[in-house]
């Protein structure tokens, strides 16, 4: 069994709990081996920051690590018929975007499923960058996959064609 460990700025005990997105957010969960960077893939990251992000700006709202990650090498560890997937999909719920360098069809079709939209990047890139181009597209025009991603999560309503 996998082990998941959050870690939660609060100011308060009302903000201990799993705090719902802001408003007007979208929710985005970074893969990082080192809470820097973008820079693991999916199955072997040891750990997600996941950050709240408007039009304007973002906001940390924790990090979920996992006990159990693969080394990236593809080497079978000891505990591989665990399934270390579905942890880190339920762990992950609420998160309308993530970003990894690397997911699997049978780990993106679950992501999917959960109502995530992955993102491969093809290389590393220092996270505060991977939030900047999220932040960019939500200013300017997004593109129709992350427009039915914000519809989808309520931030932004669906195109009425009617009204046209």
């Amino acid at each position: 069994m996998t082990a998941v460990r959050r870690l939660q700025l609060v100011g308060n005990e009302e903000e201990g709990a799993k705090r719902a997105p802001t408003p007007g957010a979208v929710r985005v969960a970074i893969a990082t081996s080192d809470m820097k960077s973008l820079n693991a893939h999916f199955g072997s990251a040891p750990c997600f920051a996941i950050y709240d992000v408007t039009k304007t700006g973002w906001d940390f709202v924790e990090a979920v690590a996992f006990d159990g990650h693969t080394d990236g090498s593809g080497a079978h560890s000891k505990n591989d018929g665990d399934d270390r997937i579905g942890p880190k999909v339920a762990a992950l719920a609420g998160t309308h975007l993530l970003f990894c360098l690397a997911i699997g069809g049978p780990s993106a079709a679950k992501v999917v499923s959960a109502g995530m939209h992955p993102i491969k990047t093809p290389q590393a890139s220092p996270i505060p960058e991977v939030l900047e181009r999220t932040r960019a597209m939500l200013a300017a025009s997004p593109p129709p996959w992350l427009r039915k991603v914000l519809a989808q999560a309520g931030v932004e309503r669906k195109a009425d064609f009617e009204e046209d």
